[in-house]
């Protein structure tokens, strides 16, 4: 039991300065400037920008557009709502630690609440986009995948290059 406190205890103590750069790092800045870059969710968010933007090119017709446009709005809604409930929890978490001898049973219970969190929100997210596909047809989740596809790949050179400038 003492070695499983231990670790517990190391484990909290080495991610404090992970959590504490999480926090001080900017979020992706994608077409809302705030969605969350820790799980790919903004690959979710991204999908439904260039769905709206791209309409005319997928296909879409007023009826989808009228059905997509308010659950993308809720999804930002809950996505502004995570960014915030996260770094309170994360803040309370580091309250928790500020002390030499903080108490490991609330420092164990706000990194479940950190982790129930992230879960309840990408569950969120996966509904969403699931009502979201299903109101595309296969032919126009066919043309946003190729567009995705190829946002993508548009990205990735530039990463490269940056890493071997570093």
């Amino acid at each position: 039991m003492k070695k499983i406190v231990l670790s517990l205890l190391l484990i909290v103590i080495f991610a404090l300065p992970a959590f504490s750069q999480i926090m001080d790092k900017p979020t992706h800045e994608g077409h809302h400037g705030q969605m969350m870059g820790m799980c790919n969710m903004d690959m979710m968010g991204n999908m439904m920008d260039m769905c709206l933007a791209n309409a005319d090119k997928i296909g879409l017709t007023d009826e989808q557009i009228n059905k997509i446009t308010p659950i993308h709005r809720e999804m930002q809604k809950k996505q502004a709502r995570f960014i915030a409930d996260q770094k309170i929890s994360q803040i309370e978490l580091m309250e928790i630690m500020d002390v030499k001898d903080f108490d490991l049973g609330k420092a164990n219970a706000a990194v479940k609440k950190i982790a129930d969190i992230k879960t309840a929100h990408h569950l969120e997210m996966l509904k969403s986009m699931q009502e979201v596909r299903t109101i595309l047809t296969d032919d126009q989740f066919k043309k946003m995948k190729n567009m995705m596809s190829m946002e993508t790949s548009k990205k990735e050179p530039t990463k490269n290059v940056m890493k071997k400038q570093q």
